[in-house]
């Protein structure tokens, strides 16, 4: 199953580039602007406080946050002398920073330039880190907790955080204007597709077993 998941996410990723060609995309405008304030497009859409929670939540998907969830998951699985799951996370989250970098070169996609976003920004946007190496970490991180509890009930709670955390981090990017809806699309489909191959890495070696 994870094989075909993340052959699909992948084959996904490829549709995007293509379609994207390292433009917006009339589409993209359209869904970003639903996201302002109508009197006022440099603003987001809301009341201040849903702004507030929505940089709270963009934070989840950030290096710092997610350097100190990684470190405090390896940290355990060190003490818990899992030393196979502590390369395979290090592998996967490293891997995917990298492979997400590299694609951000080729691609070379601008930032949105619709949308004021107040914040300076060094890198390109499509695909998107946040977007990217939260599914990447949270999926990750939960693949391993169902191969240590297989319960069904408790795997489906398990994906189901993760899953919702990944989905939460790409559209407060979108809210906040610093990123294209096909921007968070490919990094979602970049970071699924490596943790599914991740997964399944764990799955034959039987780590967390």
């Amino acid at each position: 199953m994870s094989i075909f998941v993340a052959t699909v996410a992948l084959l996904g990723f490829g549709v995007l580039v293509e379609a994207v060609g390292g433009k917006p995309l009339a589409l993209d405008r359209r869904i970003a602007l639903a996201f302002r304030n109508p009197a006022d497009p440099l603003v987001p859409a809301g009341p201040a406080w849903l702004r507030e929670a929505a940089r709270d939540v963009t934070s989840l998907g950030g290096t710092v946050v997610l350097g100190m969830i990684i470190f405090a998951v390896e940290g355990y699985l060190v003490l818990a002398h899992e030393f196979a799951a502590v390369c395979l996370i290090a592998i996967a989250v490293l891997g995917g920073l990298a492979l997400n970098n590299l694609l951000k070169l080729i691609v070379a996609r601008p930032r949105p330039a619709v949308i004021a976003h107040g914040t300076l920004y060094y890198t390109k946007s499509f695909p998107s880190g946040h977007a990217a190496m939260s599914a990447i970490t949270y999926l990750t991180i939960g693949a391993l907790l169902t191969q240590t509890h297989p319960a069904f009930v408790t795997g489906l709670f398990i994906t189901s955080i993760a899953t919702f955390f990944t989905f939460a981090v790409g559209v407060s990017r979108i809210y906040l204007g610093v990123h294209y809806p096909t921007d968070i699309l490919g990094g979602w489909c970049v970071g699924a597709g490596w943790s599914m191959l991740c997964w399944q890495v764990m799955t034959w070696l039987h780590v967390g077993n």
